[in-house]
């Protein structure tokens, strides 16, 4: 099958195009679509007995060599040059590249090989402000031999560069100071890579090197840890077998929420975390005895860490296991029943306050919607006793002065509706229905 050379008229123009008739007539399309810019679907190129077809056959389509086509279509409109030249993310200064506003979250870190404990640990540390401020006032001069002293400092330095950068940073000054302070942190396997280490370790070790160096802004003889971290706890212990009792107070800087098969919920293994039954040595019975009992938290601090309990101790395999039970936790986590009866009593004034204020919002929003609903029941009334003058007049009936239809309807309505309201405000001012009794309040977090 040989080949035709044809002239095609577009409007003003005429093009030589030959057609390869081995080929579908979309082939032929697609060349005066780049002689043209007419895209082939809105191309009409007429032949005999119609429109030629995209999938037509050449040996019934009639056309001869030399011959003169028509074609009908709109080219699309030639690209534009762009105004400004395009500007590439990587290209900006680092001032001008938080363009999605992530910066007020703080930039993040480069996993530097396993590093993953340490990275999660200090971002959760640094998004304690009052933490960063205490760091930046932390003074050079402190800085000495001390290991934990050079690890403080290299914490302060990481927190600025956080702070001023908008790339990832590189933790590496850290890294190292932190693995000479702690060595376990700097394990290696049989390959040669730095090993895998827990997160919750790296938090205890680092918080308490900063409980020894940092001290708070407000209050320089205490330590900025202590305020900011610091759970008071009271555990009271009693053995069966002598009938002994032991009390002690104690801070932690953490809460742990134990996990077994039974607890679904952060709530259930925190109660279950607070238990304390241990072994201690019975001086009525001159030996080791066992000691049950529980603690009761006696000072929440602004920021409650709770650790969940994930690993245990498999002693036929020896070697640590991982819990992989779904445990659900709320956005606010009210820590009132675990506290000791003279927090809670220090508690309880705020709590209600809390509960009067809630409840005072939620009056306001229910007076709010019934005056609306109010308000349109007697624009639908005002607009039916409208509608109805227009009849009366349009009829020219006296009788036709009685009250309309329309507007008995909308009174009915408004009636109804007033009777509703007056009912939701009934049910929701009742004792006992207050929508925040349903709720637990925070006590929480900070003690108001």
């Amino acid at each position: 099958m040989g080949s035709l050379k044809v002239q095609v008229k577009w409007q003003k123009d005429t093009y030589d195009v030959e057609i390869d008739r081995s080929q579908p007539p979309v082939v032929f399309k697609q060349q005066l679509f780049s002689l043209t810019g007419v895209p082939a679907d809105r191309q009409k190129i007429m032949v005999k007995g119609g429109m030629l077809k995209d999938d037509a056959d050449w040996n019934k389509v009639a056309v001869k060599d030399g011959q003169r086509l028509m074609m009908m279509g709109t080219a699309d409109k030639v690209p534009e040059a762009p105004q400004s030249s395009q500007v590439f993310l990587e290209d900006l200064p680092e001032n001008e590249q938080d363009v999605d506003g992530f910066a007020k979250y703080g930039a993040g870190l480069q996993n530097l090989g396993n590093t993953c404990y340490m990275n999660s640990t200090l971002q959760c540390l640094y998004a304690v402000p009052e933490l960063r401020q205490a760091l930046q006032e932390y003074p050079a001069a402190a800085s000495g031999l001390d290991s934990n002293s050079k690890l403080t400092e290299a914490a302060k330095g990481l927190f600025a560069d956080l702070n001023r950068s908008a790339q990832a940073v590189h933790p590496l000054r850290f890294l190292l100071m932190l693995r000479e302070r702690f060595p376990q942190f700097g394990e290696q396997n049989r390959q040669g890579q730095y090993s895998q280490q827990d997160a919750e370790e790296c938090w205890t070790q680092l918080v308490y090197t900063l409980k020894e160096t940092v001290k708070d802004t407000s209050s320089p003889t205490e330590s900025a840890i202590n305020q900011l971290f610091g759970v008071g706890l009271h555990t009271s212990l009693a053995c069966e077998e002598s009938g002994e009792t032991i009390e002690e107070d104690s801070t932690s800087y953490t809460i742990k929420c134990n996990i077994d098969n039974d607890v679904n919920h952060v709530s259930e293994g925190i109660k279950l975390g607070l238990k304390d039954d241990r072994e201690k040595n019975s001086e009525k019975l001159g030996r080791v005895a066992v000691f049950t009992g529980s603690s009761a938290i006696t000072k929440l601090p602004p920021y409650l860490t709770v650790q969940m309990v994930r690993f245990f101790y498999k002693v036929a395999a020896a070697q640590k296991a991982k819990i992989l039970r779904k445990v659900t936790f709320p956005l606010v986590l009210d820590t009132y029943e675990f506290c000791s009866d003279d927090l809670k009593k220090q508690l309880e004034g705020p709590r209600v306050a809390v509960r009067d204020e809630e409840d005072r919002k939620a009056n306001k929003d229910r007076a709010a919607k019934k005056a609306k609903m109010e308000e349109s029941d007697a624009q639908y009334k005002n607009k039916g006793k409208k509608g109805s003058k227009v009849d009366t007049k349009s009829t020219a009936d006296p009788a036709s002065k009685a009250d309309p239809a329309p507007a008995t309807a909308s009174g009915t309505s408004t009636t109804a509706s007033a009777t509703d309201a007056d009912k939701d405000v009934q049910m929701t001012d009742a004792p006992g229905t207050s929508i925040t009794e349903e709720k637990k309040h925070v006590g929480e977090m900070t003690g108001g």
